[in-house]
């Protein structure tokens, strides 16, 4: 078959939308992001041993070179397990878990925009084997991070800890302890915060029943409520789903959770029926955008509106700025991509 210029230009042109859509940053795996009031986005991700960190200046169209964060043998990364991000108005932290069960922590001081090593988040050595843990930070250097603990009795529950200004974290404590001796055991917890407000969503383990339930706390972390369940179905599972969830509170402290049941994806926020919005799995939230993945499909979709494909991969991140445009970073082929929506 011939081609004449015209019908190439015309092919080349065609596919610039495609070749423009995504950009590769880095090789890398399980990418975190955050933004701050000011638009700055912030990114890490995991290279085998290894964490590093980028930043954008201008809302997630370009990044800079990654830089390394610190370096930490045997570290999970993985299946929602790996560094984990949080960004205060003066600091960002970085959390990472080794296999042993070590939860070890850096932080990014803003204004001169180096990391430093600072204490472990658990005090009691190799208590997180199971890798999974989530932080979150209000605009007042107040750092929260929630895990999977089995210190007592080799079990594993939801601990928390928090930071705030110093290089300790406080004395570890539970969220939640299972009557039944532990939680979902290989399900990550979601925290998110609001001022004071802070509020754990995990899948608990109950009568045979893999449901996500939540906890609030009104005193900044010092004490948290009953666990409450969300939605009104159940799933009965034997095995454990290796799926958490997605978890946002807004302005005025209203919750809202993503999660999925039998493969099935929903909204809800708690005290009411959850509502379907998709099929597939690892669910997570950011404000009041729900995305997931379907095979290898990652989907995307703001509450009440269609569903839009983002691109191929897993571990998608997503974030909505301001002026409605939106970003988006994943992990394909152990490469880290970024895209705007």
């Amino acid at each position: 078959m011939k081609f004449n210029s015209i019908s190439i230009i015309f092919f080349l042109s065609s596919l610039l939308p495609f070749a423009k859509a995504q950009t590769m940053l880095a090789a890398g795996e399980q990418p975190q992001m955050t933004v701050d009031e000011k638009g700055i986005v912030r990114l890490i991700f995991g290279d085998k041993e290894r964490i590093f960190y980028s930043t954008s200046m201008d809302k997630g169209s370009t990044f800079s070179k990654p830089v390394l964060v610190g370096d930490l043998r045997e570290m999970h990364l993985g299946m929602t397990r790996g560094p984990q991000l949080a960004s205060s108005r003066d600091y960002s932290i970085v959390t990472a878990i080794d296999k042993k069960g070590n939860i070890h922590s850096f932080r990014l001081t803003h204004e001169n925009q180096k990391w430093e090593k600072i204490h472990n988040v658990n005090d009691l050595e190799a208590s997180a084997p199971e890798g999974l843990m989530s932080i979150a930070a209000d605009n007042q250097n107040n750092f929260y991070a929630v895990w999977l603990d089995l210190r007592e009795n080799r079990q594993n529950n939801i601990c928390v800890s928090s930071l705030n200004g110093k290089a300790s974290w406080s004395k570890n404590k539970f969220a939640y302890k299972s009557p039944e001796s532990h939680v979902c055991e290989c399900c990550k917890p979601s925290i998110s915060v609001n001022n004071k407000h802070v509020s754990i969503m995990f899948r608990n383990w109950l009568n045979g029943s893999r449901d996500l339930y939540l906890v609030t706390s009104s005193n900044s972390g010092k004490t948290f409520t009953e666990a409450q369940k969300l939605g009104t179905g159940t799933w009965q599972l034997k095995g454990c789903p290796m799926d958490g969830g997605g978890l946002s509170i807004d302005s005025k402290n209203n919750i809202h959770t993503a999660w999925q049941r039998e493969g099935q994806v929903y909204y809800a926020q708690p005290g009411k029926a959850e509502e379907k919005v998709g099929e597939g799995r690892s669910v997570g939230m950011s404000g009041d955008l729900v995305y997931w993945e379907k095979g290898t499909d990652l989907i995307m979709q703001r509450l009440n509106r269609e569903q839009q494909i983002v691109g191929k991969g897993t571990a998608l991140k997503v974030y909505e700025f301001p002026d409605k445009k939106i970003l988006a970073v994943w992990e394909k082929d152990d490469q880290i991509f970024f895209k705007k929506l």
